[in-house]
This record gives C-alpha cells, sequence and structure tokens, in this order.
C-alpha cells in the first residue's frame, strides 16, 4: 500500500501524488466525500482507481494516507 500525499490545488481541485510512482493526477470522483466521511473508492483523471477505508472524521489537506489499488 502506497503512501498517498494529497493537497488542494490552486483552484481547490485535489490533487493525489504517489511518489515511488511519480504519479500526480487530479482526483475526479470521491466515493464518500461529506463533513462525517471521506474515502472509499478515488477515481483519477487518467481513470485509474485507488481505494482507502473510509475515514470519519474527514481528514484535512495536505496530508499523507495509505491507499492501495481498487
Amino acid at each position: 500500500m502506497p503512501s498517498v500525499m494529497l493537497r488542494r490545488s490552486e483552484s481547490g481541485r485535489l490533487l493525489f501524488y504517489v511518489a515511488k510512482k511519480d504519479l500526480e493526477a487530479t482526483v475526479e470522483t470521491v466515493e464518500k466525500d461529506s463533513d462525517e466521511e471521506w474515502g472509499g473508492e478515488v477515481v483519477l483523471e487518467d481513470g485509474s482507481s485507488w481505494y482507502i477505508d473510509p475515514i470519519s472524521p474527514p481528514p484535512s489537506f495536505p496530508t499523507t494516507l495509505k491507499f492501495k489499488r481498487a
């Protein structure tokens, strides 16, 4: 499970970065994105899917979390 850095871009979009894979992409969708819970399946702009167990309360960004490929 790679460590993924998540941060907000200047436009407010969520950016997903995996250093070991030199992958940086914009997050298109997050399965659960509410004030109570964040996570589940995360789909990137390139169509790839990643998964993290939902987190409650949602994390503040920037943060680093462990994801796995969905």
